[in-house]
């Protein structure tokens, strides 16, 4: 079995030296550098470098540079995305975003983990598990989501948050590690971000 199938398979693989899977983060890193070096204005061109580099684009979408991940191919997005700047996708593991997902800076989605023993860890093994976010997801500045979790859809999750569990339907969550707060209500269109809590 290849490292790269064991990645695929959500088992401990070789990330740091196998070959093959170096080469395609090379090439998914060229791309990125070709989208951050781009002119805001130009965004034909960035629209056609993402439509290489991501695995799938389901509709309209926006990402600001600087903007970084790994393969590139495991990254699918829905209609209607949008991330800010300096948004990274360690997409070891899929990470699929559904519709109407907005993206604050400073984020961060990691489906690459690494065994706690030191001794696994320095042969450059490590895991990945997939990361999925619902649709109408706002994601504030600064969170950082951990592999293998699932944010359902209609959530929004605070600034600066570190999610870690897995994030049910209809729901605001805040803090590190990330924790649902409350259930989003009809009362929430009657105010503006300072009603979070």
């Amino acid at each position: 079995m290849t490292e790269k199938e064991k990645m695929k398979k959500q088992m401990l693989y070789d990330a740091n030296y196998d070959v093959d899977l170096i080469n395609e983060r090379a090439k998914a890193k060229d791309l990125c550098y070709d989208f951050n070096q781009l002119r805001p204005s130009e965004t034909e061109k960035q629209a056609a470098i993402l439509k290489k580099l991501l695995g799938k684009i389901k509709g309209e979408c926006c990402m600001v540079a600087p903007f970084w991940c790994d393969y590139g191919y495991n990254i699918e997005v829905g209609e209607n995305f949008f991330a800010n700047h300096n948004t990274v996708i360690l997409d070891g593991g899929k990470v699929i975003f559904g519709d109407n997902v907005f993206i604050a800076p400073d984020c961060g989605f990691h489906t690459a983990g690494h065994p706690i023993d030191f001794d696994r860890r320095n042969q450059g093994l490590e895991y990945a598990y997939p990361i999925t976010v619902g649709d109408n997801v706002w994601i504030g500045a600064g969170v950082q989501v951990m592999p293998g979790v699932t944010i359902g859809s209609n959530v929004v999750i605070g600034g600066g948050s570190v999610v870690i569990k897995d994030i049910p339907d209809n729901s605001v969550a805040v803090g590190n590690p990330c924790r649902v707060i409350r259930e989003i209500t009809d009362k929430d269109k009657e105010t503006c971000f300072d009603r979070i809590v």
